[in-house]
């Protein structure tokens, strides 16, 4: 298995791809340490892990909470003994479907902050603990929006745009210490409620129907379509074993 010993805390892990991300982590061999602010969602993810004869301990943590942060990635090397891989897949509420020009600023600061601020807390709380391994991963997940322009996203791109400069940024002070940052594109998923709402309202706003945008989505994709919540978990799983295995092997 391709993550064997290897210990990996999903911060959002009761969501949709949260739970993809954690349960192919877990095929793969990887202690999973599932968090989230609701307890039930993350018993859901434990509970299938588990069935499948894997390892999974979940932990009510709030990524917006500095403290609670920490403590949790402490607690994690205090009982496992090491911090390998940590990843933030955390939903925060944004506007899309308006011009800039029509919102207000804290409608399009929404989320924006919370997004940013979040992904910052998580990966230096992992990172202390890495660089004083010398081995460890560090992964976040962006959208389209953060390289391409597409009208009417609110503040989703900018954000997504900041965690691409955060990853460059932490990778090139971690790397040294044989830590790796890496930040994975996605085009959104089919099978995700929240992505199939976000190409709705656009179509309809563009005055075409559902198909027709997702077309037209799926044709700047290298696979021509678009990835399945399952696809983005087992890439995602692909990277930490790559970028975890040069150090620890």
């Amino acid at each position: 298995m391709l993550l064997e010993g290897r210990n990996a805390v999903v911060y959002g892990a009761g969501g949709a791809l949260g739970g993809a991300v954690s349960l192919a982590f877990a095929r793969e061999g990887a202690a999973v340490f599932l968090t989230g602010r609701r307890q039930a969602p993350l018993d859901i993810v434990a509970t299938k892990i588990r069935a499948a004869g894997g390892a999974a301990e979940t932990a009510l943590v709030d990524a917006e909470a500095e403290q609670a942060v920490d403590e949790h990635a402490q607690a994690v090397v205090d009982r496992a003994g090491s911090l390998d891989i940590s990843i933030n897949l955390i939903g925060v509420d944004h506007i899309q479907g308006r011009p800039l020009v029509d919102l207000s600023a804290a409608e399009f600061t929404l989320g924006l902050e919370a997004r940013v601020r979040t992904h910052f807390v998580t990966a230096r709380a992992a990172a202390r603990h890495m660089l004083r391994q010398w081995s460890g991963v560090i992964l976040m997940v962006t959208a389209t929006p953060d390289r391409v322009a597409i009208p009417e996203v609110g503040s989703f791109g900018v954000a997504n745009a900041a965690l691409e400069g955060l990853t460059r940024t932490l990778a090139t002070e971690l790397s040294p210490n044989g830590v790796r940052v890496v930040c994975l594109r996605s085009a959104g998923s089919p099978d995700a409620a929240g992505v199939r709402e976000a190409f709705g309202l656009h179509a309809a706003n563009a005055g075409t129907t559902l198909e027709t945008f997702t077309s037209a989505r799926e044709g700047r994709i290298l696979l021509r379509r678009l990835p399945t919540l399952a696809e983005v978990a087992a890439m995602t799983g692909t990277i930490a074993n790559v970028t975890c295995g040069e150090i620890l092997d």
